[in-house]
């Protein structure tokens, strides 16, 4: 369905002064291209200027039947034709051909003229460039981005790629080169469209898309879309009946007395490999080598079939107007050209007389819209932000959804709560339906349109032969009542009747029409028709809307305009067209505005789209508060809509920086104890309602707790409120109704009763700041609960703990509270990234508070037996760390159990000791309480020697313990290889008088001589040593040797 509204999108027209009939008409670069009516003269006329002045006018070399202008190149293409040979040519530095520049130069493509006549100053001069081909081109187009050049003949397209060649330092010229040539079977094209690697084609009844994809050299092409080897052609000859193949023919094609319609067919993506239409490459440009494989890739393929009750004729039905649009956001259109870059989207557009049809080719292949036309459409043009058709009496302006499909492309937050677009799916509307007479042909360039009106000749024979009849009958009348007037009888006598049937007046009619002036008589018109501004266009759609809305404030046509003037806005502002700096803020400030009426719109709705309010209300730039105070002038009467309460809802609940007013806030009370009564605990938490009057925010509580069994979220903001009044009695009523257990879980279900976020701050609120002086495991426990349940992320529940124990006793980064949660989150978090984090903060605490960096006197909510017992990552301490640092050693500062929770993480599965490695550096192993740390990392990164010297020299008393939890399985040798040889070397320094040492000795032998067998055993005793004292234990392993 499309939509007829009477809007002006059309500010101005003028007629263009052409001295002859045009035939043809093109536009492009701020310029118009006319060429007579007989084809051989081509005038240009700027459009750029008031009344569009003739800028040069020049001959062509034969009948022009088809003319293109590339932007790219400032250059014209024509198909023309002489001599019944058809020709294809290029004009470049047209321009030249004004007053008194008229040197023209032809030659062929590629051979460039480098005589004497460049050797001295350059000559400015047009040149036609003569393009050969091997069959007759049939259509051509040309590539906005690059300037190439597409021709299509009955059996191949022709690629020409636009170069600029050097000849001096101060001269350059334009040049083509064929580079690649696409073999058609069963198509021969009419129409084709070339933008950007996209190659469209289009027959009477077909349309074809396909993308040129660059491939790495040497990769492996398949089927027909290889590059063409020498073998291939004759194999890959064209066949002359590959129409008859094409899915959806029939053999009864052959029958004379049959004629078998195909049947309407869309192929998107992938699908349209299976069209039946074979395309073959054929490289023949010289850097063909260096530029790698290229593939055909099938995009879109769409058949028809002629409609008997479109009110068309069977050979009326032919698509027309083929067009590949571009459309790019990231910046203007000349550097996107300049720089080659991809367009952000990509649409073709193409039309039946009565249908015409918008495909999004980037991405994802998909319709975007489809438009009806009242008439037939003659022909058809694209824009950014409208689609123009002309019929024989009507220039139609429709709007389009590129700038919707490319929003969306653009930024990835469009269709969720934080942006808004309208659906490229909306229908579609006409926005005006301007009358002309006799409409022939249509292009646009810019905010110009350019429309040519001939009058139809047997028209207009029909209406002189008519006029002819009526005079002469008006004279017949005349001669007959003179005759009776004198007494004679035209009919008495031959002769008078005779001169009755004469008309004396056809020699004055006839030398009347020769003296008329000719701009008088021809009855053709070339019009230039200037587009309004886009604001001008927005203000009056949004004017036009204003009628729907105060006769129907829910009506859809209101919202259908608005979207429509949204989406003209958002075009302006997405293609990055070049505006000033103050027109581009009155653009913005539109845009917001549009945003504000459609959030005005959808704030009123009870269906699916009332949620569109918040997004849109978002992009307006308004606050919470004009917002509310625009829907209560608007709904003082009917009620809030379900739009404004979902905005109202989402704004309170989400983290704001806003504040509401006192009457505000109240105001905010009230509607939502009308319209939501149970979110009522939910608004009243939120941090935009901190202003709000605490008795008569109780008051809609209490009325709310009347009404149905109490929450347990409703409690605790019952208790918050309380202890805002300063009523702790009230407050404690209120935490007594549910244990700790069950307010853990009306937390999660309401974070902003503790924490409110601002921006990247986060505060602790008044019920926070209360539990910490009086249930600080009640407030751990919330917070470890909205981590895990993802309410909180880790930074924002540390910024939390640091804002909270700000004011307290402890001023460091890191107050106990903190270390706590670190601690409960260690044995509740199941991330392992997170535990690895949390391994090396609490790590980084211990060792801070052990080297005395770090003091608080506030007590833990866990000991380390607790952290043992309840979580895995904690490790019971080994026996040898306890002989170390026993319970009862007196170590500094008295942060014994910072040290065996760190003692603990070492001895525990978890902790990389890898990490930690540098914070060591800080803790002394003079005394034991460092040395245990050291011999713990030590010991888990396998350095095990090194452990031994450090326990023989500071605590030798913990050695044979050490040997006996660490040295095992691989590390058994360490016995006789290090601990042995150490042990001896000590004691025979020290002799009998170090009892532990020796008494270490004995136990290694001991340990030695059961592992090993006596001649090894023997070999380990020293030369020089006593025998009494090593000779009970080489007995023992000799005996022990015999019984095994």
């Amino acid at each position: 369905m499309v939509h007829v509204y009477n809007c002006h999108p059309f500010a101005s027209q003028q007629i263009v002064a052409v001295e002859q009939e045009p035939g043809l008409v093109c536009c492009g670069g701020g310029a118009l291209f006319v060429v007579s009516a007989g084809g051989c003269k081509i005038e240009v006329y700027d459009l750029q200027r008031e009344g569009c002045p003739l800028i040069c006018r020049f001959s062509s070399m034969g009948s022009v039947h088809s003319i293109r202008h590339s932007a790219v190149g400032n250059y014209l293409v024509t198909i023309e034709e002489k001599n019944k040979v058809t020709y294809l040519r290029a004009y470049t530095n047209w321009r030249y051909q004004a007053a008194e520049k008229t040197r023209v130069g032809v030659r062929l493509l590629g051979h460039l003229l480098r005589g004497s006549s460049f050797r001295c100053a350059p000559k400015e001069q047009m040149e036609i460039i003569e393009i050969p081909l091997f069959e007759p081109p049939l259509c051509m187009a040309c590539c906005p981005l690059t300037g190439d050049l597409l021709v299509g003949c009955s059996k191949s397209l022709v690629v020409f790629s636009l170069k600029r060649q050097t000849l001096s330092e101060q001269l350059s010229v334009l040049d083509f080169e064929r580079v690649l040539i696409l073999h058609l079977q069963g198509w021969s094209p009419s129409q084709v469209a070339f933008c950007c690697g996209y190659v469209a084609l289009q027959s009477d009844i077909e349309v074809l898309v396909v993308k040129l994809m660059h491939q790495q050299k040497n990769s492996q092409a398949t089927g027909e879309h290889a590059l063409l080897p020498d073998d291939t052609m004759n194999e890959a000859g064209l066949d002359e009946d590959a129409e008859m193949k094409k899915d959806g023919f029939s053999p009864l094609y052959e029958q004379k007395n049959f004629f078998v319609f195909p049947k309407h067919q869309e192929m998107l993506g992938s699908e349209a490999q299976d069209c039946g239409v074979s395309i073959v490459l054929e490289w023949t440009g010289i850097e063909a080598e260096s530029l790698g494989d290229i593939s055909v890739v099938y995009v879109l393929y769409r058949r028809f079939a002629p409609d008997f009750f479109e009110g068309c004729s069977v050979e009326e039905t032919r698509l027309h107007s083929l067009q590949l649009h571009p459309l790019f956001t990231d910046t203007d259109e000349e550097t996107t050209i300049s720089k080659c870059r991809e367009p952000t989207c990509m649409f073709i557009f193409f039309s039946l007389p009565n249908t015409s049809y918008i495909y999004s080719l980037k991405n994802s292949v998909e319709l975007v819209s489809t438009y009806q036309y009242p008439e037939k459409a003659l022909q058809s043009v694209l824009s950014d932000q409208f689609l123009y058709v002309i019929t024989r009496n009507a220039l139609q302006c429709f709007t389009v959804r590129c700038s919707a499909v490319a929003a969306r492309v653009d930024d990835p937050y469009v269709d969720t709560t934080v942006k808004a677009c309208p659906p490229f799916t909306m229908e579609v509307c006409a926005l005006r339906i301007q009358l002309f007479i006799g409409l022939k042909l249509l292009c646009h360039d810019g905010n110009q349109i350019v429309l040519l009106t001939a009058a139809d000749v047997d028209r207009r024979e029909d209406m002189d032969r008519s006029n002819r009849k009526n005079i002469e009958s008006r004279e017949h009348r005349t001669l007959t009542d003179i005759l009776v007037a004198v007494g004679l009888e035209p009919s008495s006598t031959a002769a008078l009747e005779n001169l009755l049937s004469r008309s004396f007046l056809c020699r004055k009619i006839s030398m009347s029409k020769s003296t008329e002036p000719a701009d008088i008589v021809h009855g053709w018109n070339l019009y230039v028709i200037s587009s309004v501004s886009t604001l001008q266009l927005y203000r009056e759609i949004v004017e036009y809307s204003r009628r729907y809305e105060q006769s129907s404030p829910m009506s859809q046509s209101c919202v259908h305009l608005l979207s429509e003037a949204h989406l003209l806005l958002q075009a302006a502002l997405l293609t990055r067209q070049t505006y000033e700096p103050e027109e581009r803020a009155q653009l913005q400030d539109a845009f917001q505005e549009s945003c504000a009426h459609l959030g005005d719109c959808f704030s009123r709705f009870d269906q699916k789209d009332c949620h569109l309010a918040l997004p849109y209300y978002k992009m307006s730039g308004l606050s919470v508060t004009d917002v509310i105070e625009r829907n209560m002038t608007m709904c003082r009467f009917s009620g809030y809509g379900k739009g404004f309460i979902f905005f109202l809802k989402h704004s309170l609940f989400e983290e704001t920086v806003e504040e509401l007013s006192e009457d505000m806030a109240t105001k905010v009370l009230e509607i939502f104890s009308v319209a939501e009564p149970a979110q009522l605990p939910h608004v009243v938490s939120s941090p935009s309602m901190l202003r709000a009057d605490p008795d008569i925010a109780m008051t809609h509580l209490t009325q709310l707790e009347g009404s149905g069994a109490p929450s347990i979220t409703l409690s605790l903001c019952m208790a918050s409120l309380a202890l805002r009044k300063g009523d702790l009695h009230s407050y404690r009523q209120q935490m007594d109704c549910h244990a700790e257990m069950m307010q853990v879980y009306g937390f999660i279900e309401e974070p902003k009763l503790l924490v409110h976020s601002r921006g990247k701050s986060v505060l602790p609120t008044e019920l926070a700041r209360h539990l910490r002086d009086s249930q600080e495991g009640l407030l751990v426990a919330a917070v470890i609960a909205l981590h895990e349940n993802s309410k909180i992320r880790l930074k924002e529940a540390e910024l939390f703990f640091q804002e909270l124990c700000r004011d307290g006793a402890e001023v460091h980064s890191s107050p106990q509270l903190l270390v706590d949660f670190w601690e409960a989150l260690l044995v509740a978090s199941s991330h392992d990234s997170i535990i690895q984090e949390l391994l090396f903060r609490l790590s980084s605490i211990y060792i801070d508070r052990i080297t005395c960096r770090d003091h608080s006197a506030v007590k833990a909510l866990k000991t380390a037996e607790d952290l043992i017992n309840s979580c895995s990552h904690y490790g019971m301490l080994y026996p040898w760390v306890s002989i170390l640092t026993p319970v009862q050693s007196n170590i500094t500062h008295d942060h014994q159990e910072d040290l065996h929770k760190l003692q603990s993480l070492l001895c525990g599965p978890s902790l990389e000791v890898s990490s930690i490695l540098p914070l060591l550096e800080q803790l002394s192993d003079t005394d034991n309480s460092g040395l245990s740390v050291h011999v713990l990392c030590a010991t888990k990164l396998g350095q095990h020697e090194s452990s031994i010297d450090r326990l023989l020299e500071h605590c030798p008393q913990a050695i044979i313990s050490y040997a006996n939890h660490e040295l095992q399985n691989d590390k058994l040798c360490l016995w006789w290889q290090k601990l042995f040889p150490e042990l001896c070397e000590r004691t025979r320094k020290l002799g009998n008088d170090n009892t532990i040492l020796l008494s270490a000795f004995k136990e290694t032998l001991h340990v030695v001589s059961v592992e090993l067998n006596p001649l090894e055993f023997l070999d380990l005793l020293p030369d020089d040593g006593t025998a009494h004292f090593f000779l009970p234990h080489l007995l023992e392993c000799s005996q022990r040797n015999l019984m095994t």
